[in-house]
């Protein structure tokens, strides 16, 4: 059944209970997850690749009933027309304590999965395409009034335009700004300007070099709690491939001289005190000849991202799960 995302608020949650929510706009989607869920009991992210790799694990978590949890909520991001037969068994279960939302990227009018969600009365598919400037203007005004904050309308503009459309990335940057403002100090553009700061993909960085340290259960955990765009997948591929080749020069260097801490101390250019144990790490886990390896797989994939041969998300996320865990 096919529902707008400013009508959810008016569905059942005792006969709709599994939702599919696609599109580019995951800071609607979020909000919207929210506002539904709301005191209703503890959450549950996974990818859908982490699923189909582990049927048995997921249902088992899923069908194990807990006394002290209200409800359970499930969230599957990264959904493909492949996770069809999972929900079909889940909607055979007819679980009545669980909510499922399945995340998903842009879904054309063929895709199954759609289809499928669009076609029964019982189940919600909506659509959540990119907000514009006057829709996330609207929401900055709206979050600003709600909080008692004063700020132009030139101000606004501002905020919004440093956002590139992302309702989550501007209700972050508001909340930085309210936070200034009830510390009694003056917003103008150049506190503004202090604090935003939206240059920096601490999640990117922080993915890779868990990559590169094999650390599976951290790569999973942040592929879970963020919804990279398209976008990022360049900058993921071209900040591995860096990283990469400052790994490979490190892991030629250890391979010499035998002498880890010997290896960091000399690195040029030097390597920071708070990156010194994972660089460590990485340097273990990879030699010589199977970083090179990394290395030349890297490049392939960003060839068949750039040749767009299949969805860039879903091509990033499988080659980090099996490449570097």
């Amino acid at each position: 059944m096919i529902i707008k995302f400013f009508e959810l608020n008016k569905i059942n949650l005792k006969k709709n209970k599994i939702f599919l929510f696609y599109g580019k706009n995951e800071g609607l989607k979020k909000e919207s997850i929210s506002k539904i869920i709301i005191n209703k009991g503890i959450i549950s992210n996974y990818d859908e690749k982490e699923i189909l790799d582990n049927k048995e694990y997921f249902f088992e978590n899923l069908f194990t009933s807990s006394l002290f949890d209200k409800e359970k909520i499930i969230i599957i991001k990264r959904a493909t027309d492949k996770i069809l037969k999972i929900i079909e068994q889940i909607i055979d279960k007819n679980l009545q304590e669980t909510l499922v939302f399945i995340n998903s990227e842009s879904l054309e009018k063929r895709s199954k999965l759609r289809t499928f969600f669009e076609k029964d009365k019982n189940l919600i598919c909506t659509a959540f395409y990119p907000d514009n400037t006057q829709t996330l203007s609207k929401f900055a005004y709206d979050y600003l009034k709600l909080e008692k904050t004063s700020l132009s309308q030139e101000n606004i503009n501002l905020i919004v335009n440093k956002c590139n459309g992302d309702r989550e990335i501007l209700r972050n940057e508001l909340g930085k700004i309210v936070s200034y403002s009830k510390n009694g100090k003056k917003i103008d553009a150049i506190s503004i300007f202090k604090l935003i700061n939206l240059l920096e993909n601490y999640s990117i960085s922080e993915l890779i070099d868990n990559c590169l340290a094999k650390n599976k259960k951290k790569i999973i955990s942040i592929l879970n709690e963020n919804n990279f765009s398209e976008e990022d997948c360049i900058v993921i591929i071209r900040t591995l491939l860096l990283k990469s080749k400052k790994i490979l020069k490190l892991s030629k260097e250890f391979e010499k001289n035998k002498n880890i801490d010997l290896t960091i101390s000399t690195a040029k250019p030097p390597i920071f005190w708070k990156d010194k144990e994972i660089t460590k790490q990485q340097i273990y886990e990879w030699a010589p000849k199977a970083i090179k390896n990394l290395i030349y797989e890297i490049n392939h994939l960003e060839f068949l991202i750039k040749k767009k041969k299949s969805n860039p998300i879903n091509l990033v996320t499988d080659f980090i799960l099996k490449e570097t865990t």
